[in-house]
């Protein structure tokens, strides 16, 4: 009987692009990272790229990739969003699975996964081909080859959506063996054994025929372990991760034995923090026992081919003991909020799928004028969405078009594609989730459907958003301001539409705190300035100009005139309009010029109203994050005079303040407040730039300990963070730059002085790969200035946490 062991993480975030920017905005919770997709990949995805291997004090020892020895899937729409802003990781994901096909017999430990994380039991069946269809295509285009499996969300299956995997060639997939109903060996006529309440055996692939006449085979994995290490603290020591997976062995068992574990992969770093390292020492671990061999599904199932039968529960999953119950009704799962209820989730669905069936027929009637087979189009769509490039744009349509399709066209055409890629992705599952309609996850998924409408209302005359609305209303919040889903949908969603006269606005804004090119890309948008004038008088300025706005995923475009006046701090008014005749625009500029000439602010006003209507926008329009730009670059000015002030009264008062402290007499609490501003904004501006004081640091701490002040501990660490970042991207330039070294001893010295801890995870990458590569050159030279260098850079891997070895 041969030994192994799979252990698999399920890496997956929500869609989280704002639907009409195609970009993910900031997000105030993930502060202070940008977004939660940004947090996420920190504090898990990247680490397990490069996960640590402590040695017996605690010293890094070796840097590896857990990717590369365990199973995994990721989200296609989180690995979109990596490739755009964290290239490197998605790259060391992706380096991963090549070198784990050397090491498991050329299969890859990465499993795709249905693309926008939908429940497919709950889907209609051409839902189910696209998701599963572009989860695959979305795969081979980062992985370079087929998948073998392929994760279904929320491990939801019955047949029909197992039938959706196994017609496009997916071999396996992996479920909770709660979802198992019974088996049998694959023999005629042999009995069913009742596996229910998860009494299925686990270390072993299952076969599932299909009504079709296929099959496919399933992995269950093993729970009590699984559950140990989501909700029982299994990771905080990686021997005892070891001890479990290996004490899970049967001598009763009479087969090669298989035991494996599917988890959400945030367990390993983000919901546990170290998890990463947890699971580097337990693959390490095992890989290392000569009795046990570490293996991937591909690889177990080519050498163990199933030998029984399973049927499965027809709409079950894994977080949900009540079927699939969790996206669509009140059926007890939820996140645990007291007095609250998911009456909301069956109306929200029902709104969602009446959406659905109005848009198909759309769909299909107007796409047939574009289209050789709408449905295939749309299929064949996820090639556009990963490339698109007009060269890719022009291939796509030759191959699904009839006949050459003109500009107009092929904007129409690809607003029906839109209008049906977000019908999807209104139904990723995360909508459902948890407790609240207004909550964030839900909220993003009815601004999937606002999209969806959108896009038909300019193809249709059908009021589809009334309709969707009078469902939506039926779905009753939690929180009493918040009422129904109606108000959620004019509150948090309907604000957030937009159009090519929001972006023209927010341009026109932006650009008085920031010199544009004369075409620039504005998330998804392209801006090209036609015209721009702008005239300054004091700390007034007045911008006139006029711009084209194309969306860059449909190409449609239209041309904007603008004027914006600014007096100063936040007091600012703004005009859009479309664009009418040239002669219209240099008159209504020549009036507006006129009156700020005048300094005649009441006439501009009325010149702009007369010109642009009444609606007005101002800062408030900016998008989120150039507001905060906007917003910081105004209030720098507030900040320093603060700064200024408080650290007057400090120092008017340190004297006494020590004289009290001496005496054990209780402090000024009156000056708190500034000292606390005063030793948070000095630690800040220490590491914004690229050299430390340290002797400055080290006096600012010792004044917050003896004040009692109280640090902004997570700024303050993500300032120094950043602040490593730098530094390490500055080493990787030049390596042997003796400056930036020392800057980086400076700096890294001082860690031992924080009382908190600091995410060192680039700088200490950079120094494994400098180790590796520069540091025996160098050492090897043999002179003065390479002797200084690797003293250098060995004081610095050890106050960096790694195991260091001088000769």
């Amino acid at each position: 009987m041969n030994k192994f062991i799979c252990i698999h993480g399920h890496f997956y975030q929500p869609p989280r692009e704002n639907p009409w920017l195609e970009a993910v905005e900031m997000q105030d919770s993930a502060w202070p990272y940008h977004d939660w997709s940004e947090r996420i990949t920190y504090e898990c995805y990247a680490p397990n790229a490069r996960a640590r291997l402590l040695d017996g004090e605690g010293r890094i020892q070796r840097i590896v990739s857990n990717y590369s020895r365990m199973s995994f899937n990721f989200g296609p729409t989180v690995l979109s969003w990596m490739k755009e802003k964290m290239p490197d990781i998605h790259g060391a994901i992706v380096d991963a699975d090549k070198k784990s096909r050397e090491r498991f017999s050329g299969h890859g430990s990465a499993v795709a996964q249905v693309y926008n994380h939908m429940i497919l039991p709950l889907a209609n069946a051409r839902d189910k081909q696209t998701q599963v269809s572009w989860g695959i295509r979305d795969f081979e285009s980062r992985f370079g080859r087929k998948p073998e499996g392929m994760w279904l969300a929320e491990t939801a299956a019955d047949n029909e959506s197992l039938e959706a995997l196994a017609v496009q060639g997916i071999k396996f997939t992996i479920l909770s063996p709660f979802q198992a109903s019974r088996v049998r060996p694959l023999q005629d006529n042999a009995e069913w054994q009742d596996v229910n309440g998860a009494r299925v055996d686990p270390s072993m692939p299952y076969q599932v025929k299909l009504p079709s006449g296929r099959s496919i085979a399933v992995f269950f994995y093993d729970a009590p372990i699984a559950q140990a290490i989501a909700f029982e603290k299994l990771l905080k020591n990686g021997e005892h991760l070891v001890g479990r997976m290996t004490g899970a062995f049967s001598e009763g068992r009479d087969h090669d034995q298989l035991i494996n574990i599917a988890t959400d992969g945030e367990s390993y770093g983000h919901h546990f923090q170290y998890g990463d390292m947890a699971l580097a020492f337990a693959l390490s671990s095992i890989e290392q026992n000569p009795d046990i061999k570490l293996t991937v599904y591909g690889e177990f199932l080519e050498t163990h081919p199933p030998t029984h039968e399973v049927e499965i529960h027809q709409g079950s999953a894994w977080s949900c003991s009540h079927g699939v119950g969790r996206w669509k009704e009140n059926c007890g799962c939820n996140s645990g909020r007291a007095g609250w209820n998911q009456e909301w989730r069956g109306p929200l669905r029902n709104a969602l799928d009446w959406l659905r069936d109005q848009l198909a027929p759309l769909f299909e009637t107007e796409g047939k004028k574009f289209f050789k087979d709408p449905w295939a189009a749309r299929d064949e769509y996820i090639a556009v969405i990963l490339d698109r490039s007009p060269e890719n744009l022009t291939k796509f349509f030759a191959q699904n078009s009839g006949r050459e399709l003109n500009e107009q066209e092929q904007i129409t055409a690809l607003r029906l594609l839109e209008m049906q890629r977000h019908a999807m992705l209104m139904y990723t599952s995360c909508g459902w989730f948890f407790d609240e309609i207004s909550g964030l996850e839900t909220v993003q998924v009815i601004q999937y459907a606002a999209r969806a409408i959108q896009l038909a209302s300019v193809l249709s005359k059908n009021d589809l958003e009334g309709g969707f609305l009078k469902i939506l209303e039926q779905a009753k919040s939690n929180i009493p301001e918040n009422e129904n889903g109606r108000v959620v949908y004019e509150k948090f969603v309907k604000p957030a539409l937009m159009t090519r006269e929001k972006v023209a606005a927010h341009y026109a804004i932006s650009s008085l705190f920031e010199a544009y090119p004369d075409e620039t890309r504005i998330y998804s948008y392209l801006v090209k300035q036609e015209d721009r004038r702008i005239f300054t008088a004091g700390n007034a300025r007045l911008a006139i100009g006029r711009v084209k706005v194309t969306f860059r995923v449909t190409n449609a475009s239209d041309v904007l005139t603008y004027g914006v006046l600014y007096m100063g701090e936040h007091n600012l008014n703004c005009g859009v309009r479309y664009a009418g005749d040239l002669p219209d625009y240099e008159k209504a500029a020549e009036e507006m010029k006129a009156a700020f000439e005048r300094a005649d602010f009441p006439e501009l006003i009325r010149a702009m109203d007369r010109h642009f209507g009444q609606t007005n926008y101002s800062l408030k329009n900016l998008f989120r994050d150039e507001q905060f730009k906007v917003l910081n670059q105004i209030l720098a000015t507030t900040r320093e005079e603060i700064h200024n002030t408080y650290r007057l009264l400090t120092d008017r008062h340190a004297q006494l303040t020590r004289f009290l402290n001496d005496l054990h007499m209780p402090p000024l609490n009156a000056l708190a407040p500034a000292t606390e501003f005063v030793i948070n904004a000095e630690l800040r501006k220490q590491f914004d730039n690229g050299h430390v004081d340290a002797e400055r640091v080290k006096s600012l701490l010792a004044e917050a300990k003896t004040a009692k002040a109280v640090l902004e501990s997570d700024v303050l660490a993500f300032a120094i963070k950043k602040h490593f970042d730098r530094l390490s991207d500055q080493l990787v330039k030049s390596p042997e730059d003796l400056d930036v070294l020392q800057r980086l001893n400076t700096s890294a010295g001082l860690l031992p002085q924080l009382p908190f801890s600091i995410n060192l995870w680039k700088i200490q990458n950079t120094y494994d790969q400098l180790q590796a590569k520069v540091f025996p050159e160098v050492k090897n030279r043999n002179d003065d200035k390479s002797k200084v260098w690797a003293d250098k850079f060995l004081t610095l891997g050890g106050q960096l946490g790694f195991h260091v070895q001088r000769d």
